[in-house]
């Protein structure tokens, strides 16, 4: 019996590198549709002999969107920006993007169709970020009716982009900033849960249609999870409250660097928690646990701390 075929747009990606293993695993052949795939070999060890294969795609163009669904029983979409830059856009990608995808493959017979959006998707929010999730979720529906939606909350693990890049700030500076205040609440997923929650979702069949918020076992606020942070690389920090409208004077002007810190967008997403909505069905609904914390952010912010991974011997 043949094999299954998934196609996995963004399957080099922090997220993708994780769901691209777990479809493998399971069984499924799978194509990392990805910019550059030189730069996606790694995957290929992540499965069998043949099993993995890294192919040119770019959501912003319709003909390697579409040959990268050919044959495809399920697709996932994975692509997502966190700020813009030249041609890549949060409505070339977002929107657009997500919605040539779906429309690619439905028209190819595809069985399934995942997209990963993320809590906080509101037409109505005043991050174009969020704007643009909703917009794309919108899109995606509107192509792919059946089309199963994601929404993560702060997604964590060895490549992340978020304590990665506190542990290292607090490597380099005495000071972190609490932008408004540190009262943002997050409610941080673990990314192999996030990647067993996308396998679900192409695999069960009453997943189908419907949309999940992804959220870990407990909430925090940003102040919080820096102390925690701090505690894990044994490091002493001045966390300093930075008011909105100071941080936003700050992201307006690092916006205009090639790979921005901060940005005026990312300010306003921080005005609102990132919590999964009450009601919402979601990890537990698809048959996968939460993982705490505190299991695996030691396993990869102890290079952070001083000396390095091996110094503590007590």
């Amino acid at each position: 019996m043949a094999r299954k075929l998934a196609t996995v747009f963004g399957g080099s990606g922090f997220i993708g590198r994780y769901v691209v293993q777990r479809l493998a695993k399971r069984g499924w052949m799978v194509r990392a549709a990805v910019r550059r795939p030189d730069e996606a070999l790694f995957l290929k060890p992540l499965g069998d002999v043949g099993q993995i294969t890294p192919i040119a795609a770019n959501l912003r163009h319709q003909g390697s969107v579409e040959a990268a669904v050919a044959g495809a029983d399920a697709v996932v979409n994975l692509v997502g920006l966190l700020y813009q830059g030249g041609p890549q856009r949060f409505d070339a990608v977002h929107v657009e993007g997500a919605g040539r995808a779906a429309a690619a493959a439905r028209k190819a017979g595809a069985a399934q169709f995942v997209q990963v959006s993320a809590i906080g998707a509101d037409p109505a929010s005043p991050a174009a970020y969020a704007r643009t999730k909703a917009a794309g979720e919108a899109a995606v529906k509107s192509a792919f009716p059946q089309a199963t939606v994601l929404r993560p909350s702060i997604v964590f693990g060895p490549e992340d982009q978020f304590f990665n890049r506190f542990a290292r700030m607090a490597r380099l500076t005495p000071v972190l900033p609490l932008i408004g205040g540190g009262h943002t609440r997050f409610q941080p997923v673990y990314v192999g849960d996030v990647a067993d929650a996308v396998a679900a979702a192409v695999e069960r069949q009453d997943a189908a249609g419907k949309t999940y918020e992804l959220g870990g076992p407990e909430i925090r606020t940003f102040r919080e999870l820096m102390v925690l942070m701090l505690q894990e690389i044994e490091r002493r920090r001045l966390l300093v409250p930075i008011p909105f409208a100071i941080a936003s004077l700050q992201g307006a002007l690092l916006q205009l660097l090639p790979m921005p810190p901060l940005t005026l967008d990312q300010v306003r997403l921080l005005k609102r928690d990132n919590v999964v909505t009450a009601g919402m069905p979601g990890l537990k609904e698809l048959g996968v646990g939460a993982t705490a914390l505190e299991l695996i952010l030691p396993t990869y912010l102890a290079r952070y701390r001083p000396g390095g991974r091996h110094m503590r011997l007590a």
